[in-house]
Parts: structure tokens; sequence; C-alpha cells
């Protein structure tokens, strides 16, 4: 069974945008407000905004060792703590590892995807340069439809350097009943096989069917796993 962590998280984190919101007053009659691109990734310079993610659920240690501000112990809880369903339980291994600055420093390069339809505010701050501003922009648009939608939304406030550095952060979940390979491929952790299998259960009812067949290849972790990606509609 996967293991559950539980953390609360009191963030401070530097506003990524001027101050107001969508949705206050006269938004809806403004034009969004601009952001540069240097503030709007907190100085990251231009590695840190195009560099792959590393997974903490399929890194293996000596790849989360080269995580800046990552011990050799840090790593190994993290691959202890396996597999994260949230980013919040993430969070709280790593910053029981190696505190909290480091943590969030880390995430320049390690990273748990989220959901961005079943994501808390306070997981979402997690995401360098996202500060209270931006959350409420991730937030505004919900439910979204695809990652499409999401690059056109947050396109309005930061330019598409940022859009793009934000995207590799989150996911919406793809449906099993209808998800091309190619969207299926994208899974993190995906094989052609396991595609496969995703592919051959079709149509599904429900997701205790997924669970049951995607169980005869893996085991109930890597089933959990998997099922933070899809959905049913």
């Amino acid at each position: 069974m996967f293991r559950n962590h539980t953390v609360t998280l009191a963030l401070v984190m530097i506003p990524l945008l001027s101050a107001g919101c969508a949705g206050d007053g006269d938004a809806a009659e403004s034009e969004p407000a601009a952001v540069e691109s240097g503030e709007a990734m907190g100085g990251m310079d231009a590695a840190d905004a195009t560099a792959a993610l590393s997974n903490p659920n399929l890194a293996t240690e000596d790849e989360l060792t080269a995580v800046p501000g990552m011990t050799a112990e840090a790593a190994a809880a993290v691959v202890g703590g396996r597999p994260y369903l949230r980013a919040a339980d993430l969070h709280a291994v790593l910053a029981g590892a190696i505190g909290e600055d480091a943590a969030l420093g880390a995430y320049r390069a390690l990273w748990l995807p989220i959901d961005l339809n079943d994501v808390t505010n306070d997981e979402i701050l997690l995401i360098p340069g996202v500060g209270d501003r931006m959350a409420h922009e991730f937030e505004e648009y919900r439910p979204y439809v695809g990652m499409d939608e999401f690059r056109m939304e947050i396109g309005k406030y930061v330019d598409e350097e940022e859009v793009e550095r934000l995207a590799r952060y989150v996911y919406v979940p793809i449906d099993l009943n209808s998800a091309s390979r190619e969207e299926i491929m994208a899974v993190p952790g995906m094989s052609e096989r396991m595609a496969h299998e995703f592919e051959e259960y079709r149509p599904y009812t429900d997701l205790d069917q997924f669970r049951r067949e995607i169980g005869k290849y893996v085991d109930e972790n890597e089933v959990a796993r998997f099922e933070r990606y899809v959905t049913l509609n």
C-alpha cells in the first residue's frame, strides 16, 4: 500500500504578479496585467526554465542526489516514501529531510506533477516563482479540459516562455476511454507495453475496473501512481 504523509503548509512566497486578481470588480473589463519573464521566473535562469524536472516517483537515488540541495540521506528518504500521490506528501518528506527553504529550491529540478483540477492552493504555491496572484489564476479557470486550455488562459498573464515553464509542473488527467496513444505515452513512466494494456481493456466502466485490469501487470503502488493521471468522463 502507498504511504500517506500529512503536512501543514504555511508558505510565504514572493508574489508573482501585481496586486489584484481576475474576477475582482472590473477584471472582466480590463486586460490582465503583464509580467516580465524575469520577475515571473523568480530569478531563475534560462536553464532552470527549460531543463527537464526529475520525477520523485521515478528517479534513482543517484539522480535525486544530483538535485541541488539534496543529500544522500534525503534522496534515500524520498525513495522510501514512494509512491507520492500528492505534492504535499513529497514536501512533507523533503522539507523534513533538508529543511523548508532547501526543499523549495529543489523544486526547480525535482517535482511531482500536480493535477490542475485537483490541487490545493498550498501545493500550487510550491511551484517556484508562483505567488498568490498566479495561484488564483490557476484556480480561476477550473475545470481544465486539457493543457491547451491551461496554456491559453495562463498566457493572458505571462509570456510564452513562462507558460511553458509552468506547464512542466502541471497536468490534466487523460480520459481512459478516449485518450490517444500519444496522450497515454505522456504519462510519466509509461512504456509502449503498458500503453497497450491501457487500451486493451476499453471501454472502462469505472476506475475499479482500471485498477483490476492494470493490477495484472504492476503492483498496487504502481496502479495508484498511474491512476493519478487518468479519469473517466
